[in-house]
């Protein structure tokens, strides 16, 4: 299984990123995907799940109306739209997969069997 996630960047308070994060490897129609996020000297965090239909979506409280995760199964790829970006929200994000079919991981304890991608770096600058 890969997992390869793209689109980070450097860009200033109030702006936008999109996340991509295109798997390979796994019946991606029937897995819940998740992205976390990791700033230095924090732990890894949750930031939003979708599942492998697309019908539930879950977001951590302060990504909430700011953030969109959305899926394109076609293409074996997981999204994260990111408005409104705050100093805060710098951190580098991961995409991953959890263990088995439909399953929607939020916690790091629920990925310990999991597929995890490699990072991409997202900054925002005051």
């Amino acid at each position: 299984v890969q997992l390869q996630a793209s689109g980070g960047g450097l860009v200033q308070d109030g702006g936008s990123l999109r996340l991509s994060c295109a798997a390979s490897g796994l019946i991606f129609s029937v897995y819940s995907m998740s992205w976390f996020r990791q700033a230095p000297g924090k732990e890894r965090e949750f930031v939003a799940a979708i599942t492998w239909n697309g019908n539930g979506l879950y977001y951590e409280d302060s990504v909430k109306g700011r953030f969109t995760i959305s899926r394109d199964n076609a293409k074996n790829t997981v999204f994260l739209q990111m408005n409104s970006l705050k100093p805060e929200d710098s951190a580098v994000y991961y995409c991953a997969a959890p263990p088995r079919f439909y399953f929607v991981a939020q916690t790091i304890s629920e990925l310990r069997s999991g597929y995890w991608g490699q990072g991409t770096q997202v900054t925002v600058s005051s």
